[in-house]
């Protein structure tokens, strides 16, 4: 019974009578009974994710991680403690800032279990009773009334001005005003007037539902499931970091297994090779790589966060610099969520509002002059008539709110701001006689107000309920003209044609002795007074941000659960579509009669996609990803919820989303503003940059430090470097100089570049050739000197400790190189990112405490060495430095400094 999804199109009637249902009694105590022990309490299924202890140890379940526990396994083997302790703290380390910051999703089935912890009225046996949610069953038959949540999935049997807020669960921006007509078969979710659905508000009216589904058979049930069962993708950056440690275990486990071959065809004792064989792993192993990742991850988080987005797991901040698509949500996104009235007709003038949202900052203009609406009695009227039919209260900014706000429907709340901008005082407005409230088979409201020579009664409502009850038209001299001198439903399409929302305004004079009003008293002999037309507007900034993004090479497409016409409206104002883009608009009913093979074209073809439903985003973010897109979803509502846990990067709002579509999502935006999705994108971006240069940066150390151990052990000489030594170079350098990159400033063109390649490994064929030449200078620097001072009869040890400098050095002037891949130092500015001086000094410190102090010259086997060493020791650095700022001045060179001065141009300007 309980799983069909057609009670909408089934007449009251049939819908009792396949739910076995009394339309005024109600169910009776045994059935109740009967149907709880078959269906079940009403509440959603709580799915379990992983426990605490599972999550953790899955933080180890990295190709990387298993390399470094593998080194600590043959390091405590060989006894040699303090390498084990140094590579063991680095993986503990890893996995709990790994296992702290990792998103729980599965919380967002917590959250949805949660919303149905209320009470609700039911009429059982004939009388009325409060009972908790969780024991309606199918059959009830329940009382709705303003302000209560809608509990279940139920058929509305009766209504008076009922209006639902659906806007969690459809995406619709205004209240549904609810009927109890039998609809089409085929009407999508935010179409069916007929019913009320779990988790949606009562904002007007009354009415009584019967129950058709509960818990999880409910539309938000599905929803719930839909989440539970919805895959997660690696991110681009955990696809990468997979591709590159699987290949750095390869190469590690081959030049480990030569160096130990080529030790024993020299005749080296068995542990001697093998030692050499585990200084080569563990030079090659990058020991810093995984922490730095994880702590330039969490400062982009915290950069992000200054910027108004807060990021919920780490691997999303560098999936939003891959990401190619944004679908945003439109409501509250992408506009202000604020409805105003940017069109007025009256005294046949067509007049522009300006501003937008509550804030009553704006002027009525006719083309660019302003208008003093006093001489424009229509449009005092027309505008007096939104004041007097109204309901709703403008709020203005004090302490503890700062922004202009409402209580009461917004559409009221548009026409109080459009009163004020138009020069009329909302707090003067006298109290009314009497009001015919909004009855939705009447289509207007009216009120009945107190006048000098007679009372009036204004009107308001749509076109079709008022304009036949008129019979003339007011100028703007005041005159009244017969009404079939002007053609106000041309001009009303026109409008509507453009996403305009359009109410229309009346009056009627009646005698000083009627006090009340009735319907038969307005059904003829009304005066039009004009039309006012508003929207939900876009967001300036939205529009600046979505023309950053297309010169980004991200598309932006629109998801949204209203109007295809309103959709299409907004979105040509964003510049999302062209004004002539025919192709402008497709529907979730189309989309519900497509096949699935022919997804992949319509997601290609269009960019607006109104009246969705949850399953159809779900769809439509798989259908880009199998196109090998990374996708963006923004969302607030119940709605979005599997979506947003399906992307590549789920973007909830987090001023006014619900709580479902906050746990499901990877970031949340602090002010709910598509601009901040495109300011995310550039930290994004700006965080995958510098975790490049980390990682060109602190190869050539490894493969330096590899070649070393692999040249002595080919020559049959002592190793110029022991394990404790790499370990000390890895671990200093990466934490002292290497996460200095972290706070490298973007560089100017950030914005002006195609989305990082999913598929592209993190380093392309021009970053590995500098790699290896970076690590075979290094080599050769290191060797070169460390055979020079044997040479010139330094002890092994103080051979050892110049080669270790070697490596700090080199490392400490390539790093100056790293700081833009592309350009010179000199170019991007020697002091632009203060942290890398701090760094280099605090290394230089180190460095020379690891060198002259006894206590550390005991513990790594190390010794102090002179001056002229250390000038050796620079001399090689900077040449090393020289020739990578020659290589990149060949490859890039004038072409690299041109377009960098042209986007940092374009960014000031």
């Amino acid at each position: 019974m309980q799983h069909t999804d057609s009670w909408h199109s089934q007449s009251v009637d049939a819908v009792a009578a396949r739910l076995k249902a009394n339309l005024t009694e109600g169910l009776s105590a045994s059935e109740f009974s009967e149907r709880q022990a078959h269906y079940g309490p009403n509440k959603l299924t709580e799915h379990q994710g992983d426990g605490p202890i599972k999550r953790f140890l899955l933080q180890f379940h990295q190709p990387l991680v298993y390399i470094l526990l593998a080194a600590t396994g043959v390091t405590l083997a060989l006894q040699e403690w303090v390498d084990a302790a140094v590579i063991f703290t680095v993986v503990i380390a890893n996995a709990i800032i790994g296992f702290i910051q990792e998103a729980k999703a599965l919380q967002a089935i917590s959250a949805l279990s949660g919303s149905l912890h209320t009470t609700v009225t039911v009429i059982r046996a004939g009388k009325r009773n409060t009972i908790t949610a969780e024991d309606l069953v199918p059959g009830d038959l329940v009382v709705l009334q303003t302000g209560d949540k809608v509990c279940a999935d139920m058929r509305l049997i009766k209504v008076r001005d009922l209006q639902i807020d659906e806007s969690a669960l459809t995406g619709e921006s205004v209240p549904s005003e609810k009927d109890t007509l039998t609809l089409a078969q085929d009407s999508v979710l935010g179409d069916r007037h007929n019913m009320a659905y779990s988790s949606t508000l009562v904002t007007y009216g009354s009415g009584f539902g019967l129950v058709t589904a509960t818990g999880d058979d409910t539309e938000i049930g599905k929803i719930s499931n839909l989440i539970a069962t919805t895959q997660t993708l690696d991110t681009p950056l955990t696809k990468r970091i997979k591709q590159f440690s699987h290949f750095l275990l390869y190469a590690i486990v081959a030049l480990s297994t030569i160096t130990l071959i080529v030790g024993w065809l020299h005749g080296k004792p068995a542990l001697e090779a093998f030692m050499a064989a585990v200084a080569l792993a563990v030079g090659a192993i990058p020991e810093g790589l995984p922490a730095a990742v994880t702590i330039m991850l969490a400062i982009g988080v915290s950069r992000m966060a200054k910027r108004r987005a807060i990021i919920r797991n780490l691997p999303a901040v560098e999936t939003l610099g891959s990401t190619t698509i944004i679908c945003s949500d439109k409501t509250g996104t992408l506009t202000k969520n604020e409805m105003t009235v940017k069109e007025l007709w009256a005294g046949n003038q067509h007049l522009k509002v300006t501003g937008n949202g509550y804030n009553p900052e704006g002027m009525i203009q006719q083309g660019t002059d302003t208008v003093d609406i006093a001489q424009n009695r229509a449009a005092w009227a027309t505008l007096q008539a939104g004041l007097f039919c109204n309901e709703a209260n403008l709020h203005a900014p004090d302490a503890q709110h700062p922004q202009w706000r409402i209580s009461g429907d917004p559409t009221e709340a548009a026409l109080l701001v459009a009163a004020r901008k138009g020069g009329l005082n909302p707090d003067k407005i006298d109290e009314h006689l009497d009001t015919i409230p909004f009855q939705s088979e009447y289509q207007y409201m009216a009120t009945l107000h107190k006048g000098q020579e007679h009372n009036l009664i204004y009107l308001k409502g749509s076109l079709e309920s008022l304009l036949p009850k008129c019979s003339t038209w007011l100028n703007t001299d005041g005159k009244s003209l017969p009404i079939g001198s002007v053609n106000i439903q041309k001009l009303t399409e026109s409008m509507a044609a453009r996403g305009l929302r359009v109410l229309a305004f009346a009056r009627k004079s009646v005698p000083h002795k009627s006090n009340t009003i009735d319907h038969s008293v307005i059904n003829e002999n009304l005066e039009f007074l004009g039309l006012q037309a508003m929207i939900d507007p876009p967001r300036p900034e939205a529009m600046r941000a979505v023309a950053a993004c297309h010169r980004a090479g991200i598309d932006v497409k629109m998801i949204t659960g209203d109007h295809a016409l309103t959709a299409t409206s907004i979105a040509k104002q964003l510049g999302i579509i062209d004004e002539n883009d025919k192709n402008s608009a497709v529907t979730g009913q189309k989309l519900a009669q497509t096949e699935a093979s022919e997804w992949s074209q319509l997601v290609d073809q269009y960019k607006v996609f109104a009246r969705v439903t949850p399953e159809n985003k779900l769809t439509l973010v798989e259908t880009l990803q199998n196109q090998g897109q990374v996708v963006a979803m923004t969302g607030d509502g119940v709605n979005d919820a599997p979506a947003l846990r399906r992307a590549d990067i789920g973007v909830a709002m987090a001023m006014n989303g619900t709580e479902v579509a906050r746990e499901a999502s990877d970031m949340m935006l602090t002010d709910d503003n598509f601009a901040t999705v495109r300011a995310a994108v550039e930290e994004g971006r700006s965080v995958f940059d510098n975790l490049k240069k980390f990682i060109v940066w602190t190869l050539p150390t490894n493969g330096g430090e590899a070649l070393v151990i692999l040249l002595a052990v080919l020559l049959g000489i002592s190793l110029p470097l022991l394990p404790i030594h790499i370990l000390w170079v890895n671990m200093t350098t990466a934490i002292c100089l290497g996460l200095m990159l972290a706070f490298e400033p973007k560089e100017a063109d950030i914005m002006h570049r195609p989305p990082n390649s999913p598929n592209a490994p993190i380093l392309d064929h021009i970053l590995l050739w500098r790699i290896l030449l970076v690590s075979s200078l290094l080599c050769l620097a290191a060797f070169g000197l460390y055979e020079l001072e044997l040479l010139w009869g330094a002890s092994e040890v103080e051979a050892r400790t110049v080669a270790v400098a070697m490596f700090v050095v080199g490392e400490a002037f390539y790093l100056m190189n790293c700081r833009s891949l592309q350009r010179s130092v000199f170019t991007i500015g020697l002091f632009t990112n203060p942290w890398i001086w701090s760094g280099i000094g605090v290394m230089a410190l180190l460095q020379l405490a690891f060198t002259y102090l006894p206590v550390m010259n005991q513990w790594f086997q190390t010794a102090p060495i002179g001056l002229d060493a250390w000038l050796r020791i620079l001399a090689c650095g900077m040449l090393i430095s020289l020739a990578v700022g020659l290589e990149k001045y060949l490859r890039f060179g004038r072409k690299a400094t041109t377009f960098s001065l042209t986007a940092s141009t374009e960014a000031q300007s």
